[in-house]
């Protein structure tokens, strides 16, 4: 069954699209097959897997929103064996405005990864750093969230408003949304209040925390600049391992779950009574 993960922030510079990528290339070193679409009108989550903008620029998840292609049209394949991109350029600011007078304009996305879902076992959704349309197509597509979140002062901030948003298209858009974890990002081991953060975000959210912890690395943020995920920049740095390890981590929690609600479905199955047949 697919996974749709949603990589949330509404808070900038928070590690999302270095998340997005790397998880999304981790995971297919685990021989899963993975989509990543990125939602974000910047387009970093596509140039940094190595796909140049005058690639996609009539060709993207843009076109997909406003139905001017299928999600199938748009696909295209990265450097990795089990890693395809559906891109992102500019023109998704416009998507925005567009949307509004649309037909189920929160589940266009959705919509389009339906078409895929025999294709692949993951879908990662990088969204932009806003609580807009496009934000919430994803958040609409998806079965869970996954929040970055940095060793820094201000690491709560904005996740409150995001827990909310979520909330709130729970309640009224997509029932089965869930809050999948938290990553703790650019850990800096020789930092007091890193460690600080750690503890209380730990504390805070307990289970929800991957154990898993992003440490600032500076060949994580060389590889975006070569086209390249970490795990095929430097496979051997600090980086690279935390991130096959996030991945590992993850695709052991998607496995459980799905294997207790196969459990659960089951049980169901053989507990219902057979209805009483009216005698003639």
């Amino acid at each position: 069954m697919i996974k749709t993960i949603c990589i949330a922030n509404q808070k900038g510079g928070v590690g999302k699209t270095t998340t997005s990528v790397n998880l999304a290339a981790s995971l297919s070193e685990l021989n899963r097959r993975v989509l990543i679409i990125d939602m974000d009108p910047q387009g970093n989550a596509s140039s940094g897997i190595g796909i140049r903008r005058i690639e996609s620029q009539d060709s993207n998840v843009y076109h997909v929103l406003i139905g001017e292609k299928t999600i199938q049209d748009v696909i295209k394949k990265t450097g990795h064996k089990n890693l395809d991109i559906v891109c992102a350029t500019p023109d998704l600011v416009g998507a925005e405005i567009e949307l509004v007078d649309m037909p189920r304009r929160e589940y266009r996305l959705k919509d389009a990864i339906q078409r895929v879902a025999d294709d692949y076992d993951y879908v990662i959704i990088d969204c932009p750093p806003s609580l807009g349309l496009l934000t919430v197509n994803a958040l609409c597509s998806a079965q869970s969230f996954l929040v970055p979140l940095q060793c820094e002062y201000f690491a709560l901030e904005g996740l409150s408003q995001l827990l909310n948003t979520a909330g709130i298209i729970k309640k009224n858009l997509n029932s089965e949304l869930k809050i999948e974890g938290i990553v703790l990002t650019m850990f800096d081991k020789r930092n007091n209040l890193s460690h600080q953060v750690v503890s209380e975000i730990q504390s805070h959210f307990g289970d929800k925390v991957f154990n898993a912890i992003i440490p600032r690395n500076v060949r994580l943020s060389e590889a975006p600049s070569h086209g390249k995920s970490i795990v095929q920049y430097d496979p051997k740095s600090i980086g690279a391992k935390r991130y096959l390890e996030l991945a590992s981590e993850l695709d052991q929690r998607v496995v459980a779950s799905q294997s207790s609600q196969d459990s659960q479905n089951n049980q169901v199955m053989n507990n219902q009574t057979p209805p009483q047949h009216a005698q003639l």
